[in-house]
C-alpha cells in the first residue's frame, strides 16, 4: 500500500513547497485568532470586576496590595513563594477551613513576593549582631605563657 506522490519534477517540488508553507501561514493565522478570542474571554470577568471596583473610594489601595512585583525574582522569593503558603497550612492551620486556608496562601504568597534576597540577608546580619556579644562586655584573661613557678626547670 504505497502512496503516490505527485510530485515528479522539481518544478512540482517547489510548488508542494510554496503550498505548504502557505497552509502553515494560514494556520497559524488561524491558531493567533482564536487564541486571542480565548484570551478576551477569559479576561472578560477581570475587566468587570476592575471596572467595577474603578468606582469604589480606596480601590487604588487595594490595587497597590495586588499588582504584579517583578516576576522571576531571586531563589529566595521563588522558595518564599512555594514555601511559606505550605509551612503556614501545615504548622498553624491544621484544622482551619479551606476558604480561610486560600486567604492565608494569597496573601502569604503575596508577602513573600515582596521579599527577596537583600531583605533576607539584612534581616539575618541584624539578627545575628542581636545574638552576638558585643566587645565590651568580653573579658580578657590575662594569659602568660612563661614557665610556671611550680615546674622543675627552676
Amino acid at each position: 500500500m504505497t502512496k503516490e506522490s505527485k510530485i515528479k519534477n522539481l518544478d512540482d517540488l517547489r510548488a508542494e513547497i510554496a503550498r505548504l508553507k502557505m497552509l502553515a501561514g494560514e494556520q497559524e493565522q488561524y491558531l493567533s485568532d482564536q487564541y486571542r478570542l480565548f484570551n478576551n474571554k477569559v479576561e472578560a470577568p477581570a475587566r468587570f470586576f476592575k471596572s467595577l471596583f474603578s468606582w469604589l473610594p480606596g480601590a487604588d489601595v487595594a490595587k497597590g496590595l495586588f499588582a504584579k512585583r517583578e516576576e522571576g525574582g531571586d531563589w529566595v522569593s521563588k522558595a518564599l513563594r512555594i514555601g511559606l503558603p505550605v509551612v503556614l497550612n501545615r504548622l498553624f492551620l491544621r484544622k482551619a477551613g479551606l476558604l480561610k486556608r486560600a486567604i492565608v496562601t494569597i496573601l502569604s504568597q503575596q508577602a513573600a513576593g515582596s521579599l527577596n534576597k537583600e531583605n533576607v540577608s539584612s534581616l539575618i546580619n541584624k539578627l545575628a549582631d542581636f545574638v552576638r556579644p558585643s566587645g565590651k562586655r568580653r573579658r580578657h584573661k590575662h594569659v602568660d605563657y612563661g614557665i610556671p613557678p611550680d615546674s622543675e626547670t627552676y
